[in-house]
């Protein structure tokens, strides 16, 4: 587990190390006309409201998800204002703008994404579940658990990973990944009382897949993963994990 634990610290320091946040050249400035309009902490009305915009008050529009608009104010304060609060928007030259709304838009600022995959690990089959980070255009980190059910064995696994896009403009954008977890197998009833015992291994992973952006926040991702389990008997185990699946981002 030490092992583990020292890849995933020295890949986030790599990452912090490499990682910053530069303003889209795309980013729209408009003056607020409402008398006021709420910020709150996240894309819903149930999130907090931290601040408060008020009439002739400038801000920078990031991004759009469903009925929100991510943000910035002067003096950089982030958040989410409804787009109702902002249905009457001026320009710093004070004429009308029309902001635009795209879901591809929404797919490419994502900042959450949540997927069910279904596949086969070597020849058993396996299903996952999974959560996304998506730190910037190119990069995120994501979680994942799984099980595949044999006849002679249960797996339970977890992994957790770094995704590199390499072309996250395109609807259709290879990705590829690297990560680790551990794998816990337990052997069917008849095996057991043959001898055999559970036993848990460290995972190492590679992998490599292409996801497609299908429409609103919807996405199909077919991806292959090379795990190499670190047995106890200081031997190699190679697993091959072919998925395909669907996720949902925010």
């Amino acid at each position: 587990m030490n092992k583990i634990m020292s890849l995933i610290g020295f890949l986030c320091v790599a990452l912090a190390c490499s990682f910053s946040l530069d303003a889209r050249s795309d980013d729209v400035v408009v003056k607020v006309v409402e008398q006021y309009a709420d910020m709150h902490t996240g894309p819903a009305s149930e999130f907090p409201v931290f601040h408060v915009i008020e009439k002739g008050e400038t801000i920078t529009v990031l991004k759009s998800h469903t009925n929100w608009y991510r943000v910035r104010t002067g003096d950089d304060k982030y958040g989410w204002i409804a787009k109702k609060s902002l249905a009457a928007t001026l320009g710093l030259d004070d004429s009308p703008i029309q902001l635009n709304e795209s879901n591809f838009e929404s797919y490419v600022n994502r900042t959450w994404e949540f997927g069910l995959h279904a596949g086969m690990l070597d020849d058993v089959t396996a299903m996952t579940v999974s959560g996304a980070w998506v730190l910037t255009d190119n990069i995120a980190i994501e979680a994942s658990v799984g099980q595949a059910l044999g006849n002679f064995s249960d797996n339970r696994f977890w992994l957790v990973r770094f995704q590199h896009y390499t072309f996250p403009e395109w609807k259709l954008s290879p990705y590829f990944t690297l990560g680790a977890g551990q794998i816990r197998t337990e052997p069917s009833a008849t095996l057991v009382q043959s001898g055999a015992e559970s036993r848990t291994n460290d995972l190492l992973e590679v992998g490599a897949g292409a996801r497609y952006y299908l429409t609103k926040n919807f996405v199909v991702r077919a991806e292959y993963k090379r795990l190499t389990a670190l047995t106890e008997r200081d031997e190699l185990e190679e697993l091959n994990i072919w998925t395909l699946g669907l996720s949902v981002f925010f």
